[in-house]
């Protein structure tokens, strides 16, 4: 069985998820947002096994925290190769939009491009990586059939909302047809979302289409 802790962390308030196999321990860190020492401090409270970082995209606020804990737990990272320019520019696009200087240097390397990955192993548990191009060209979302739960990143909201799709390279209609897939689960699979409170995908859908 897959378990989760959500943490909101950063100025942007990213929800951070650490997913884990119970009887195995071993772990995902989706969207470490900016929060290494917290992450880190909750990973070794639960005793967990960190096997690599997964960002969902490669916007900022997602990932400011991967450097840290690649270093503290030496950790690969998981990112789709199409994200990969906006990693380049973390730091920059941080400091502009949160108007400081942030200590966190750009990551200069990414080990595992998600765009080849179709599924990620905890223990026995599988979670199924599915394409969901949109918000940004390598936008992805996480999904565990036995347990009914999708990780959206910032393609969906648990408001029924999706992702901004006003920068360059964002696309309305790969967004619109990624949803669409989405939409194909069942319905009673649980969104977790980048930002905001959890929803059932039903309830999401009903939102999203009216």
């Amino acid at each position: 069985m897959l378990k989760y802790e959500k943490m909101v962390l950063g100025e942007l308030e990213t929800n951070c998820y650490l997913v884990w196999d119970d009887f195995s321990k071993e772990a995902l860190i989706i969207d470490p947002a900016d929060g290494g020492e917290d992450i880190s401090e909750e990973i070794q409270r639960r005793g967990l096994k960190p096997i690599v970082i997964v960002g969902t995209h490669g916007h900022f606020d997602h990932l400011l925290a991967v450097l840290d804990l690649k270093l503290i737990f030496n950790l690969p990272v998981a990112v789709s190769k199409k994200d990969w320019f906006l990693l380049d520019r973390q730091k920059e696009t941080a400091e502009y939009f949160l108007k400081r200087k942030i200590k966190t240097p750009n990551l200069v390397k990414v080990e595992i491009d998600l765009d080849h990955v179709l599924a990620i192993n905890l223990g026995d548990q599988r979670i199924t990586v599915i394409k969901t191009p949109g918000h940004t060209p390598g936008s992805v979302c996480l999904y565990s059939e036995s347990n009914k739960m999708l990780f959206t990143g910032d393609t969906l909201f648990g408001d029924g909302s999706n992702g901004e799709v006003n920068h360059k390279y964002s696309s309305a209609l790969e967004l619109k047809q990624s949803l669409n897939k989405i939409f194909l689960l069942p319905e009673e699979t649980i969104i977790l979302s980048g930002h905001g409170e959890e929803a059932i995908l039903a309830d999401c859908k009903i939102r999203t289409l009216n």
